[in-house]
This record gives C-alpha cells, structure tokens and sequence, in this order.
C-alpha cells in the first residue's frame, strides 16, 4: 500500500544517505594553527635569548595558517598542553645541536607525541626545514648520520625518485612546477651536513626519499615524507624564495616563488585535518605570534626580520 511504500522509499533513502562519503567543511579544520619551534640565540640578551625567523611565519600564514611560537625550555606538561591546542608543527632551520639544546629537547617531545597521536588516528604533521630535517632524521634512527657537503648557499634542482609521483607532498603540484624543479636551480641550500643516499635501515624503513642533490662529489637526501605517518622533511630552504632577500643566491624566479606557495599549502593543508584546540579564545590569542613584533635585521644577517624572545 502508499504507506508501505513510503516507508520503504524514506528506509532507503536514509541508507543512501547514510552510505555516501562525508565531505568537508566538516572534515576540514578550515583555522588552522601550526606550532614553529624556537632555538637558542647565539649571544643571549635580556628577553633575547630565543628567536624564529618571521620568513617560516609568513610562510605558514601565506597559505592560510595562524602561527604560535613554540618557545624552548618549557616543561612536559606545557609541551603536551600546546600539543593538544596547535594542529601542526614546523622545525626551522638554524645553527644550534640537534643532539643536545632546548631545540632538540622540544623537537624530540612534540616528535614523539605526534607518533603516538598519529598511531591512534589524530593526524598531526611534522615539518622540517634544514636543520629541523637533520633534526628529524636523528630523531627517527637516535644516531648522527650526517656527512660534511659543500652546500652553504647554493641553488640546486632536485633530482626526483620514482617514489616522488606518487608522494603525498608532490601530488598537487603542477606538472610544469615539476618540470621547472627538475631542471632548474629553485631550492636553496645553507647547510654543511647532509644525509648520504645510501643511510641507515632504520630510516630508509620510516622515509621514503623523494629527491636527491650531489654537491658534485657527495650524494644527498634533499627530500622526504614518511611512509606511515605525516612527517616531512626538506633539506633545502622552500621559505626563502619569496620571503628571504639578503643573499644572491636566492631564487626569486616566479617558478621559484611558486615553489614557496605549493609547499606551504601542501603543509597547511595536512594541518588542516587535525582538529586539536585552544580550550579558550582567550588563551588561543595569548598564543598567537601576533603579540610579538619582528625585528629587522636583514643588513645583518640572512633573515630579514626576526622574532626574539
């Protein structure tokens, strides 16, 4: 009869409902807030003892991120509170030890927590810049794998893997940005250490390599992500291109310049599937890089602006 019908057309258009995927905004954190790891100043002052250079901040915020600093010398606790507040974090660059310094001791607790949160399925991403991707790699495998390479201030192109296409951080990439990488000096290099192709088991296990460099003699990694979770590590410099002026070396080509913005989104957009926040706006805004002003100091060093703390 009509009401059997009805009842049945109503059951199975509920099921069909129910059976269809979920798509955002409700899976989308749409406010993402991504953590950048502070590190020691090398001659301290009075409430100058710590610094983040503001290139890392404008990089995040220029694919739609807000950005907390994440200060060094903080207890366990307050580390695991701003854990669970920040959907994100990034290691920058710098000078300072990855085996032993108030970097290293914050890199290595939000490292760990993201593993454990990530094995229990709260995506959080990891990013490492330079220093902060030799950070990662001693994180993963606790030994020093590092070789000396003559690559303080060069551009390089990257030599791509096959594992590379088929990589998350390279999936939305234009196929000409690709190209243009491939071929072209667009990622900068200010390192003396680098990790050697052929490294350890423990972390050829953990990373898949998406492109290598040579300084001419020695082969490096220049490119990672980890196979199981959303850890990311780049040797060269993606900040710089469009937000870093003081050395010629620089790329600021506009295919340089879009390598800057695709990675920054490709980051920002793996932030954007966590879902940890402050418990308050209020404290969310006592967070927040907006209440600290960076400094120039471009005519003197390689940042043009950084933050102190």
């Amino acid at each position: 009869d009509t009401l059997t019908s009805t009842k049945m057309f109503t059951l199975l258009l509920f099921i069909l409902l129910i059976s269809l995927p979920i798509c955002s905004p409700a899976d989308r954190n749409d406010e993402p807030i991504i953590g950048v790891l502070a590190q020691e100043v090398v001659s301290p002052k009075p409430n100058q003892t710590a610094y983040i250079a503001a290139s890392y901040v404008k990089f995040l915020e220029a694919a739609g991120a807000r950005v907390v600093p994440v200060m060094i010398n903080k207890t366990l606790e307050e580390y695991k509170t701003l854990f669970s507040s920040i959907n994100g974090i990034l290691y920058p660059g710098g000078g300072v030890s990855i085996i032993s310094s108030g970097y290293q001791r914050a890199a290595k607790i939000f490292y760990d927590l993201a593993i454990e949160a990530n094995k229990r399925g709260d995506y959080f991403p990891v990013w490492g810049t330079c220093l902060g991707f030799e950070q990662l790699m001693y994180l993963t495998s606790e030994k020093s794998q590092l070789s000396h390479t003559n690559t303080s201030g060069v551009a390089l192109p990257l030599n791509f893997t096959p594992e590379a296409k088929g990589s998350r951080m390279f999936e939305a990439f234009p196929p000409d940005l690709v190209s243009a990488l491939s071929a072209e000096p667009l990622t900068e290099n200010s390192h003396q250490w680098s990790l050697t192709y052929n490294t350890n088991e423990d972390l050829k296990s953990f990373y898949k390599v998406l492109s290598t460099n040579t300084d001419g003699n020695t082969e490096f990694v220049s490119t990672v992500e980890a196979y199981s979770y959303p850890v990311y590590g780049t040797q060269w410099h993606p900040e710089k291109n469009a937000f870093e002026w003081s050395r010629p070396y620089i790329p600021h080509s506009p295919s340089a310049v879009r390598t800057t913005f695709y990675t920054a989104h490709f980051f920002v957009s793996e932030a954007r599937k966590n879902f940890h926040r402050f418990q308050s706006k209020e404290e969310e805004s006592k967070a927040l890089i907006y209440n600290y002003n960076p400094v120039y100091t471009g005519n003197a060093s390689a940042f043009e602006q950084i933050y102190l703390f």
